[in-house]
């Protein structure tokens, strides 16, 4: 492109304070009504601005009421056994967000009297709570003069200076911070903060930007030079990495084998369905599963194929291969992080959206006998 990486970071006075007034003035008539907008509850942020970390708005409403209506305080969150927690979130994804939040609040009610701190460093501090997070909960419940700048801030604030800087370098966000806090006004730095969120999600969107009903579109640099639908740069990430997963679907009589995660990696510590993945083998997805628990144990009767199905990760796409089998034999006591469960309870373990898939699948393939491929053997 040739472009200079130059983003303007000193802007006149007189356009920082056009482009307050316009925004809030379009903010105060156009900002959608969401659960977490009814007061400044610095909890009821904390949690919005954690279930929103790369998950929609529409999406996360009905999860944010179902664990609100569950942990509707702090120290109600704060004393719940992690299961519980789990479980509320289930369906989610990124499970980790609700371990650290789990844990942050824990630590706010031990050290800090059940106060969400008020500072920049101290929040800073709380597990899982980053520069946005922190700049979010602090302007919108404090009234603080402090950026929050996620994706749609970054997009915005790109295309209002015409900056041909890459959006997914640490520099380029460390730049749009400081001309973040050169734009937010003193008496409402939350409703600022927020309205240029919205303007990212409702306008300023990365494909197609409305900006003909954008209310800043006079003083928008990107869109005077025409280059509104160029910009922001963004590196494109890497294509997620494929592997081949089984699913053993084993069974007992009315019960069925779950399996807690390892403690790290990939769905870290979460139940799902006894798993071999990432391990290239010859063998039949069945043969492959029946190996695996054998030396735990288990000797199977393997059965038929379930079904098949994908599942993407943000950096991995997992092509998935369901397999029956019937337990014949096993140790009385089962190998640790393996339990039988009656079927009919499954629903109240917390599983991640790819073992719920699973499950789903198998349970329809089950009533409808057509969609299982025939027996393995």
């Amino acid at each position: 492109m040739g472009r200079a990486a130059k983003p303007l970071l000193h802007p006149e006075k007189e356009w920082i304070e056009a482009i307050r007034e316009t925004l809030l003035d379009w903010y105060d008539k156009n900002c959608r009504d969401l659960p977490w907008r009814k007061n400044k509850d610095p909890y009821r942020i904390w949690v919005s601005e954690i279930m929103l970390q790369q998950t929609r708005v529409d999406t996360v409403i009905p999860y944010y009421e179902r664990f609100m209506s569950t942990f509707p305080t702090l120290e109600s969150l704060a004393e719940a056994d992690e299961e519980k927690v789990i479980k509320a979130w289930e369906g989610l994804g990124y499970y980790s967000r609700a371990r650290n939040l789990h844990s942050a609040v824990k630590e706010v009610v031990e050290q800090y009297g059940g106060e969400v701190p008020q500072e920049p460093d101290s929040i800073s501090r709380l597990k899982g709570v980053g520069p946005y997070t922190a700049g979010a909960i602090l302007s919108i419940a404090f009234d603080r003069q402090v950026p929050a700048v996620d994706g749609n801030v970054l997009r915005v604030l790109s295309r209002l200076i015409a900056s041909w800087e890459d959006i997914s370098k640490n520099a380029t966000r460390r730049k749009m911070e400081e001309l973040d806090k050169m734009l937010i006004p003193e008496d409402r730095p939350g409703d600022f903060n927020q309205a240029l969120m919205e303007l990212g999600a409702l306008v300023c969107t990365p494909l197609s930007p409305s900006c003909n009903t954008c209310p800043v579109r006079a003083l928008c640099k990107a869109r005077k030079q025409g280059v509104e639908s160029e910009l922001p740069i963004k590196a494109k990430g890497k294509p997620p990495v494929p592997a081949k997963v089984t699913f053993g679907w084993i069974r007992k009589g009315d019960f069925v084998l779950i399996h807690r995660r390892p403690t790290e990696g990939l769905l870290a510590g979460m139940w799902g369905l006894p798993t071999v993945d990432d391990k290239p083998s010859e063998s039949a997805p069945g043969e492959t599963i029946k190996e695996m628990m054998s030396r735990l144990g288990f000797q199977l009767e393997l059965g038929a194929i379930l079904g098949e199905m994908e599942h993407l990760f943000s950096h991995r796409r997992w092509y998935v291969t369901v397999v029956e089998a019937l337990c014949s034999d096993y140790d009385q006591l089962s190998p640790e992080n393996y339990h039988w469960v009656k079927e009919s309870e499954l629903s109240t373990y917390a599983f991640p959206n790819v073992y719920r898939k699973a499950i789903k699948l198998i349970h329809k393939n089950q009533r409808n006998p057509q969609g299982i491929q025939g027996r393995l053997f």
